[in-house]
């Protein structure tokens, strides 16, 4: 387990571990597609902290990260697109859908996140995230 540095790390830690308690209908539905390598044998984490934001969902291998959106995206587009900055910097893709989009179209989704997987870049795998860390 990785040691808790600060009392910031220790809030955003908390903070995932309640977010993983209190998941929405589409965050269920798209875990159950992700979770235990289900995807093509793909490795997820959900609810993960990355630097100073908190991940819906994060496979490594592939360096990608997939958020969903409910309404509440609408008026947040400045945060998102600074938190979509970072992550890139981190050297992730960020994928966003919709709540509504899970839930009306699963497959699609699932095909979309498998397509994304696979084209990413092999050299990338396996290489870990900086946690906790601001970008400077």
């Amino acid at each position: 387990m990785a040691e808790i540095t600060s009392l910031t790390q220790k809030l955003r830690r908390d903070r995932a571990r309640h977010l993983r308690r209190t998941r929405t209908e589409a965050e269920t539905l798209l875990w159950e597609a992700l979770r235990a390598t289900r995807l093509d044998g793909w490795k997820w984490r959900r609810q993960t902290p990355v630097g100073p934001f908190i991940v819906d969902f994060l496979c490594l291998e592939a360096a990608l990260a997939v958020e969903l959106d409910g309404g509440a995206h609408a008026d947040q587009a400045d945060y998102d697109a600074r938190r979509d900055a970072y992550l890139r910097r981190q050297g992730l893709h960020v994928a966003r859908f919709w709540n509504r989009e899970v839930i009306e179209d699963p497959a699609h989704v699932r095909h979309k996140i498998l397509t994304l997987c696979r084209e990413s870049d092999p050299s990338r795998r396996g290489h870990l995230i900086p946690r906790g860390r601001r970008a400077v």
